[in-house]
């Protein structure tokens, strides 16, 4: 089970660091994907493109190969048990322990008008979206991994409070190391919505990917033969290894260790080979959101999937927790 918040376009990272790996996920698990719209009210109140922007996360995850009639692929405030569940958990859940979660403190900094109590919460309705399907296996990333002990530690509390009812999850990306793709300029990594003109995005024109490249940092070449490279040239040839033929990447590798490498041609080459990979992703992206009786066709099954995964966990919660009332009928 995973999410994604729709807040901003996909970009090369989110493909190689996550996508990747759901589209792999789906062939061997039964597996639930969701556009976690809840989740983006806490930083962005504000309504008025949140179809768009589920629509085009959508689109992009089906465009990078989830396949909807394999995998569960929902929006997260369509399955009204997540609530229910959510509610539950909060009882759970201390208010000095979310106050400690770095994501927290780092949204307080972002949005200081803003610290609601979503934002302080957040850590819980993630539980709850992992929970609500008894996942085992999460796919996240390095900064996701302390709201996955969180989450841990939620199940721990409601199997000793009430009966065992939820497995603890665990981060699984296929035993691999995580990719981090870097940003063009050479600080961190790239972002959905910071830093624009450093970070690729799955919806970049053809010429707007030529230009970011260009625009990569560089400096005037090694040197001495078989120099150790500066983080920003390293990040050249990351970028390259993930997009280009293994021949080009090392035919680069080798004009670098004799020093005879010219960036302005290897950002060329660069640029056309990202052009390659992201062009016809984002020609998918834009067929599906003209096609919106697809999308819709899309959520509906999505949903229906998710919500039968959910009652059937919440029918065991209800019971756990003595929250079953009415009598059974005789005979």
């Amino acid at each position: 089970m995973s999410g994604i918040r729709p807040t901003g376009y996909l970009h090369l990272g989110n493909y190689f660091g996550a996508m990747q790996n759901y589209v792999k996920m789906q062939e061997d698990y039964e597996c639930f994907f969701m556009v976690a719209d809840l989740h983006s009210l806490t930083t962005h109140p504000d309504t008025k493109d949140l179809k768009v922007n589920v629509h085009r996360v959508l689109a992009e995850n089906i465009a990078c190969g989830l396949d909807p009639e394999k995998v569960a692929l929902y929006c997260q405030s369509h399955l009204y048990q997540t609530s229910e569940l959510y509610l539950y958990l909060n009882m759970l859940a201390y208010k000095g322990e979310l106050e400690k979660t770095p994501t927290f403190k780092d949204k307080v900094r972002q949005h200081p008008d803003n610290v609601n109590a979503g934002l302080l919460t957040y850590p819980v309705l993630m539980a709850a979206d992992i929970l609500i399907h008894r996942a085992k296996y999460v796919p996240v990333g390095k900064d996701q991994e302390q709201h996955l002990e969180i989450a841990r530690n939620y199940v721990n509390r409601f199997n000793h409070r009430y009966s065992e009812v939820f497995p603890e999850p665990i981060a699984f990306n296929f035993n691999h190391k995580l990719i981090k793709v870097p940003s063009l300029d050479g600080g961190g990594k790239m972002s959905k919505s910071e830093n624009q003109m450093a970070t690729l995005y799955l919806s970049d024109e053809d010429d707007a990917i030529r230009k970011k490249i260009m625009k990569a940092k560089t400096d005037s070449g090694p040197t001495e033969n078989n120099s150790r490279k500066p983080d920003y040239i390293e990040n050249l040839f990351l970028l390259m290894k993930l997009v280009s033929a293994e021949d080009t990447l090392n035919q680069f590798q080798k004009q670098f260790d004799n020093c005879t490498i010219r960036y302005g041609d290897m950002k060329k080459q660069l640029a056309e080979d990202m052009v390659h990979f992201i062009s016809p992703i984002r020609k998918k992206v834009n067929e599906i959101l003209n096609n919106e009786s697809y999308l819709q066709k899309v959520m509906k099954q999505g949903a229906e999937k998710a919500s039968a995964s959910a009652e059937a966990t919440m029918k065991e919660v209800r019971n756990a927790m003595g929250l079953n009332y009415f009598l059974k009928a005789k005979g």
